[in-house]
């Protein structure tokens, strides 16, 4: 159970839940993740940048994914389907600090799904970068 603030909360096709059938997490549940670092651009920053987060295939492991899309919805109330095998094919990060400076809700946070576009050139297609959801706060799992 968290015992700070909730910053994402999983629902849908999940085997592991904490709170009325979904799973809940607040920043430090998320940080207990195995942690990983990218650096890579993307289309809203100039620049590379140091993206500090965990893997989004190691969240959906952990709540027990079983489904075959993942609806992302953030605080600013957008929504996008994204098929979940995009998480186990490339290593995508959700991202909770950027340049060593944590995410705010202010500026893209408090999470950010980026993806390692710089590492795979088809992943600089717009298609992918509407997938790049900052002020993530709800995933679902179909």
């Amino acid at each position: 159970m968290p015992d700070d603030a909730l910053v994402l909360e999983v629902q849908g096709a999940i085997a592991n839940t904490n709170v009325d059938g979904a799973a809940v997490f607040d920043m430090a549940m998320l940080k207990a993740l195995p942690p990983v670092a990218l650096e890579t651009t993307t289309a809203v920053t100039d620049g590379v940048h140091r993206f500090d987060g965990f893997l989004m295939r190691d969240l959906l492991e952990l709540v027990g994914a079983n489904g075959s899309v993942v609806t992302a919805a953030a605080l600013n109330d957008y929504v996008i389907d994204v098929d979940i095998e995009e998480f186990y094919r490339f290593d995508v990060v959700v991202a909770y600090a950027m340049d060593d400076e944590p995410l705010l809700a202010s500026d893209k946070g408090p999470l950010w799904i980026v993806y390692p576009r710089d590492q795979h050139g088809e992943l600089q297609d717009i298609r992918y970068d509407y997938r790049w959801v900052w002020q993530l706060n709800r995933l679902e799992v179909r």
